[in-house]
């Protein structure tokens, strides 16, 4: 008969950044043009990359990877959050928060491996030249990039699915901005121990592991530059390493200070805080600090451009005589 009681929750009410209605439009603004940076930056680098063949090589492949996942990741929370801004709190169905759910963690994970297996390419390139067009053929770049995509499908799958089979009784009032992993837990009627523990062991093995392979591929980089006899290539070189590093932390720190911690209670105002970073602050760095300061693709850029501002230059002026 108890049991008969408990209602089922068919949605949620993501509450959002409701303690700050008052700043409201200032960050609707903010989070529209970093949502519009984040796409144009992320569809520029994969026009570039994939129009130019000078940039065919697989430093520029992970990165086109790289770029095509960021518009997918960015775009499983940030609209949400603006539409959340909009309306001042937003009613998402079970269903829908379960698949949002799956794809964060979907994209995020294979983000993971895919920043570790760049960081193996750029040790690979700096620390064994003679043997890097051997060890990172086209067929190994090709079998890593669908390594990477593949576990994260896999990893996507065990959170959403174990948080899925939860029971909901309510409230349905999410302190957040999008269907993370916490929040949905904290709302949980059911013993969420065994569910609590796959998640941590899982975000140990796909964030730290991946985190430590990365450090360890930066601190081989680095003595291979300490050994660099010119001093402005070692500053160049520090310069690049050093902003792809300081992203990646971010990336990786706030994750792991999310996801892999004890229990012990957190605000959900820091939560959401942490959260923007990995989600919204990092997608926007990622196209500028690995493409658009490289003079290599800032090149390719205005060869594209000039090519197809001649192209429609061309198209108007046929367009003028038929006229």
């Amino acid at each position: 008969m108890e049991h008969q009681n408990v209602s089922s929750v068919t949605e949620f009410q993501l509450l959002g950044f409701q303690n700050l209605l008052q700043w409201q439009i200032l960050l609707i603004a903010i989070f529209l043009v970093i949502y519009f940076l984040t796409i144009t930056g992320n569809v520029v680098i994969i026009t570039v990359v994939s129009q130019d063949q000078r940039l065919h090589s697989p430093m520029y492949t992970f990165l086109k990877h790289l770029s095509f996942l960021e518009l997918w990741y960015t775009s499983t929370t940030v609209p949400l959050l603006l539409a959340n801004l909009l309306s001042q709190g937003q009613a998402i169905s079970f269903s829908a928060c379960m698949a949002q759910l799956y794809f964060f963690v979907f994209f995020g994970a294979t983000e993971c491996f895919l920043l570790a297996v760049m960081a193996y390419d750029r040790y690979l390139a700096i620390c064994s030249p003679l043997h890097y067009s051997f060890l990172m053929s086209p067929e190994i770049c090709t079998k890593l990039v669908a390594i990477s995509w593949l576990t994260g499908v896999g990893t996507g799958f065990l959170p959403s699915l174990m948080i899925s089979k939860l029971d909901f009784c309510g409230p349905n009032e999410i302190n957040h901005f999008f269907c993370d992993l916490p929040p949905l837990m904290l709302l949980s009627c059911s013993s969420v121990y065994t569910t609590e523990m796959a998640i941590f062991i899982l975000s140990v093995v796909v964030l730290c592991l991946c985190f430590f392979l990365t450090l360890v591929s930066y601190v081989f980089i680095v003595s291979s530059i300490l050994r660099i006899s010119s001093a402005s290539g070692r500053m160049k070189t520090f310069s690049t390493c050093g902003s792809h590093l300081a992203v990646v932390t971010i990336y990786y720190g706030t994750m792991i200070s999310m996801y892999v911690r004890p229990n012990a209670h957190v605000s959900p105002e820091i939560n959401k805080i942490i959260s923007v970073f990995y989600t919204v602050v990092t997608p926007l760095l990622n196209p500028f600090i690995y493409s658009f300061r490289n003079k290599d693709f800032k090149q390719a850029v205005k060869k594209v451009m000039r090519r197809k501002c001649g192209t429609y230059g061309v198209r108007l002026k046929g367009n003028f005589f038929i006229r």
